[in-house]
């Protein structure tokens, strides 16, 4: 398959499955499950045809991991990142030592003064490893990696997750948690 169609089909079903699944006819079941089936019979008839084959690909081939199938391949989701109200039924994880952030550069005064907060998405998306840090940041310009200071927070009370593609989460980062390490 071809690596072009594959990003195309993943920026597609982001969109649909994050963002706004409505526009397909969508309506995300507990957990922000949508029936395979249901999925490409509203692609198809939104004049964006995707085959079995192709989502199936895209689900094992996306380097970030971003969908998840159920165990039966029969129902498929977004692993995090969601705009739209969904509960995505995650349990509370005891966070690593570490965990980082990458952004831009021209983001940093702000988030120094007022630390990390998800915007208009569920959660603050943090990573294991400094290189995924990075990579994200890359996006927003020149990257700047934050290390946070996980164990503190647990302990003063913020929770944790982690999403099925490794992905922790919490609902903010306060900058009294937040180192800046030079990439």
């Amino acid at each position: 398959m071809e690596p072009v169609r594959l990003v195309k089909i993943s920026k597609y079903l982001s969109k649909h499955l994050r963002h706004a699944p409505e526009d397909l006819g969508l309506t995300l079941a507990a957990g922000g499950w949508v029936a395979v089936d249901e999925l490409l019979s509203a692609c198809a008839a939104h004049q964006f045809p995707v085959t079995r084959a192709e989502l199936e690909a895209v689900v094992a081939s996306s380097d970030k991991q971003r969908f998840s199938f159920d165990e039966m391949k029969t129902r498929i989701r977004a692993n995090q990142g969601h705009s739209v109200e969904v509960d995505l039924q995650l349990e509370p994880q005891t966070p690593p030592d570490v965990l980082y952030h990458g952004t831009g550069e021209k983001a940093v005064p702000a988030i120094l003064q007022s630390g990390l907060i998800k915007m208009s998405r569920h959660h603050v998306h943090l990573s294991q490893d400094m290189e995924t840090a990075r990579k994200v940041g890359m996006r927003h310009g020149r990257p700047v990696i934050f290390a946070v200071d996980s164990p503190a927070m647990h302990q003063a009370g913020f929770t944790f997750y982690r999403s099925d593609n490794s992905v922790w989460l919490v609902d903010e980062v306060p900058p009294q948690y937040l180192t800046v390490i030079t990439p």
